[in-house]
């Protein structure tokens, strides 16, 4: 436990690795204040300190920011155009939209109105979400496709959106001892491309 009056460096990221590793441990209805920092190793009131909205506010801002960073190396992907495959790159993407607690913890923000609320709210004011990834996995398979990498026919976005919805359903119906997610998406790669 961090003393009290010590400055505890990136709070909010300490704060969301712990969130999430409680939800690993010990499922989503175990995710309280009090459960985030004790994990965290930092005093009781750290997590309202830092969100004046308390566990709703602090469930939409962890949310939104591991949707940010699979959305940056979606936007990404235009760079990766002629490099390795189109498989390959389209796996980091599919496989951080697996293992990003962003879109596994949506599913609990939608759970909270007030979490819901705050998440949809960033989402209509332009935050990174699933559209945002989609719409870069687009992008990236068009400009295969000038390279010849991708067939000409292929519709790039329908298969731009068949991949994140895929990636959505195996978040969704995940359990331990389901199908290796990771697996079933390449598969999925693979048929698309």
């Amino acid at each position: 436990m961090s003393p009290r009056g010590v400055a505890v460096p990136d709070v909010r990221e300490l704060l969301f690795t712990a969130a999430e590793r409680v939800v690993a441990h010990d499922g989503p209805g175990a995710l309280t204040s009090r459960a985030v920092t004790t994990e965290a190793g930092c005093a009781k009131g750290m997590l309202h300190a830092h969100f004046a909205g308390g566990l709703d506010e602090f469930v939409a801002e962890l949310v939104l920011d591991r949707f940010a960073r699979t959305a940056e190396l979606a936007t990404g992907l235009p760079d990766r155009v002629g490099q390795d495959t189109v498989t390959e790159n389209l796996s980091v993407v599919a496989r951080a939209l697996l293992t990003s607690a962003g879109p596994a913890m949506a599913g609990l923000a939608l759970t909270r109105p007030g979490a819901a609320t705050r998440f949809r709210e960033a989402l209509t004011a332009g935050a990174p979400g699933f559209t945002t990834i989609e719409t870069a996995i687009a992008s990236y398979l068009e400009a295969e496709q000038h390279l010849g990498r991708v067939a000409a026919t292929t519709d790039a976005r329908a298969c731009a959106l068949a991949l994140v919805a895929t990636a959505h359903h195996l978040l969704m119906t995940s359990w331990p001892g389901a199908p290796e997610p990771a697996s079933q998406m390449d598969r999925v790669i693979a048929a698309l491309v």
